[in-house]
């Protein structure tokens, strides 16, 4: 993710325009939300993630000083409720991105490495996905000589209008290239920039025809004040935790924030994913374009500074960890 913000303003262009246009959902839509409905009184519950992972914080380095900004790694150490860090990569960042795996690992760090293309966020198109999965199939050594790591195939694609089958079949495509040099847990983040809770579990169940064939996948998804639930005709709310346990995987909150937005309570969505030991990350440590940072100076104003101290904001993420 880059510059939330923006994000969500895409976001709550979609939801406006439903809303002008009377908020009715077509037909597919209103299939994906029945469908999971129908599920929901399962008593199979998903495992939680927080034994894979344990909680965490996100990082986003790719943007500042050519992908080197000094980390405040000391600072990260010692506020001991942070035990995973989720680093976003954009495409052209290999070689930093090898620093920063190894810097991560030699400081104790559990490690997520996400594929992350500023420009498609939201995106539907396979191209994408697939180039995501080929970056994989290219980089993935290189990446894990630095040391081990969980894959996140790619931030946030597919749209809040993508169907069920369309995510599950394109997810089909990208997990076989991914699957030609890496064997552990695919992070898959669920469609609408995270949102789509709906959609994404009724790709794993096939609930549509189509299903996610893969059985070592981890559903994310990403909580903040303007989270749209598109298919459920309604902001997110706790009860899409309990639609994405139906799905039966592990699953786990990739980001999470209190800027961007409103109309969703991302605090009690968060509160309610840690009762089922799902893995939460707050979204960030520092690389955000704004003021979601929890450390001061942030790598916006200086990337290449030699010390870090607690931003005003890092009690809103370190209190939920």
């Amino acid at each position: 993710m880059k510059k939330q913000i923006t994000n969500f303003a895409m976001s709550f262009c979609v939801v406006a325009t439903a809303l002008l246009s009377g908020c009715e959902n077509d037909a597919a839509t209103s299939q994906e939300s029945q469908a999971v409905k129908q599920s929901a009184g399962s008593s199979i519950t998903a495992k939680g993630t927080t034994t894979l992972f344990g909680n965490g914080v996100n990082l986003q380095p790719s943007y500042y000083n050519n992908g080197n900004p000094n980390f405040g790694w000391s600072l990260m150490k010692s506020q001991t409720k942070i035990k995973t860090v989720r680093i976003e990569v954009e495409p052209d960042k290999v070689s930093q991105a090898v620093s920063w795996i190894s810097q991560a690992k030699s400081n104790g760090f559990n490690v997520i490495v996400t594929y992350h293309k500023s420009a498609v966020l939201g995106s539907d198109s396979t191209a994408e996905l697939t180039a995501a999965a080929n970056w994989w199939k290219t980089n993935y050594s290189t990446l894990a000589a630095a040391g081990s790591f969980t894959v996140n195939l790619m931030n946030e694609w597919g749209s809040h209008n993508i169907t069920s089958n369309n995510f599950a079949s394109a997810y089909n495509s990208a997990i076989a290239i991914v699957r030609q040099v890496y064997s552990g847990n695919i992070i898959i983040d669920i469609p609408g920039w995270g949102q789509e809770a709906n959609t994404a579990t009724n790709a794993v169940l096939g609930t549509n025809g189509t299903k996610i064939t893969d059985t070592k996948i981890v559903l994310s998804a990403h909580i903040y004040p303007g989270s749209y639930n598109q298919g459920a005709n309604r902001y997110m709310n706790t009860s899409d935790i309990d639609i994405m346990e139906t799905a039966k995987v592990p699953c786990m909150i990739g980001e999470f924030g209190n800027q961007g937005g409103s109309g969703a309570n991302w605090s009690a969505i968060v509160d309610y994913a840690k009762t089922k030991s799902w893995t939460v990350l707050g979204w960030c440590w520092n690389g955000d374009g704004g003021s979601m940072n929890m450390v001061t100076p942030s790598w916006a104003t200086n990337p290449t500074a030699t010390s870090f101290s607690t931003s005003s904001y890092f009690s809103v993420v370190y209190a939920k960890l």
